[in-house]
């Protein structure tokens, strides 16, 4: 089924300036940005749990360290 959109000119406009050649559709340049975002995402994902993993990495090497001097002190918490 094809359905009709209504675009602002400018929208319009911009579409227009992203087309590769004068044969590519609306529609083409509508998927071509939506698969892109989906990558952008994935992407951005990936980045999130690779720093999320690091972090933690980091946070249980200082735990260590802690670890090895905690005898050498009296700590008291009040």
């Amino acid at each position: 089924m094809v359905t009709t959109i209504q675009l602002k000119e400018n929208i319009k406009n911009a579409l227009d300036r992203l087309k590769e050649n004068e044969r590519e559709t609306y529609e083409d340049i509508i998927v071509k940005m939506m698969n892109q975002l989906e990558v952008q995402k994935r992407t951005n994902t990936n980045l999130m749990i690779e720093g999320a993993k690091e972090t933690s990495e980091e946070g249980i090497r200082i735990t260590k360290e802690f670890e090895k001097i905690e005898k050498d002190f009296d700590w008291k918490w009040s």
